[in-house]
């Protein structure tokens, strides 16, 4: 039908990074609606930091490693490990994401510190990393759970967000301009009502959508993770009218 048409088309252009991801993590024995249970907390200890170079331990395996379950960066890859508990400073969550990073590269994406804030950690994905809509699973799911486990002086590890466009009507015309010509093949249309919330803690856009699209929620997912991705506001939401 044209709906769904109008459907395989919009997921098509925007899945592709939740795919990849969702590949990513089940690399790890994890999913995307696998919940997250933070590591307990333990008081750090004074241990030495022991490396083998060149072999890499996933951080986000949950089930009991030893030396078999070893991931490496080529077949032939002598050992590396990095072993904890470890104090937090800059160094060594450094350390502990570059074990982390081969895994988010091969996918497109990167990841930097932004901040140490006390026990709080603070991380900016990059690339494909960045505009993926499942970022959150990435970085509470793999980042912070591999983080925590070497370093349990670490209480929470949040995304640092990049500063995008001002949150306007303008610029959400630029959004929902992408997907008019799609929604038209279906015979449906998408207009923004109000903006509620500008400057509060839970921004938030109202759409309304006609014509046979308006009752598939895949479309409006879709439509919602694009706005999502284009503005990079906390705690921003979209929200529709019927």
């Amino acid at each position: 039908s044209p709906a769904t048409d109008c459907e395989n088309r919009l997921r098509s252009l925007g899945s592709g990074t939740m795919k990849t991801t969702a590949a990513f993590l089940s690399l790890y024995g994890l999913s995307m609606a696998s919940s997250f249970v933070p590591t307990a907390y333990r008081h750090p200890k004074t241990v030495g930091t022991t490396f083998l170079r060149d072999q890499i331990v996933s951080p986000f395996d949950s089930s009991e490693r030893d030396e078999g379950s070893v991931a490496t960066t080529e077949p032939d890859a002598p050992p590396t490990k990095l072993v904890g508990p470890l104090d937090l400073t800059w160094d060594n969550v450094e350390a502990v994401l570059d074990e982390m990073r081969p895994y988010l590269i091969q996918d497109g994406g990167n990841v930097i510190i932004s901040d140490i804030d006390g026990p709080v950690v603070k991380l900016e994905l990059q690339g494909a990393c960045g505009t993926c809509p499942s970022s959150t699973q990435t970085m509470k799911m793999g980042l912070e759970r591999g983080l925590r486990e070497k370093i349990p002086e670490i209480q929470e590890v949040i995304q640092a967000m990049p500063e995008g466009p001002e949150l306007t009507s303008e610029q959400v015309d630029v959004v929902l301009d992408g997907v008019r010509p799609f929604l038209q093949v279906a015979g449906g249309s998408i207009n923004m009502d109000r903006i509620d919330g500008v400057d509060g803690l839970q921004p938030t856009i109202w759409l309304k959508m006609e014509g046979s699209s308006a009752s598939l929620n895949s479309v409006k997912l879709e439509i919602a993770q694009r706005l999502l991705r284009h503005f990079m506001v906390a705690g921003l939401q979209v929200q529709w009218i019927v």
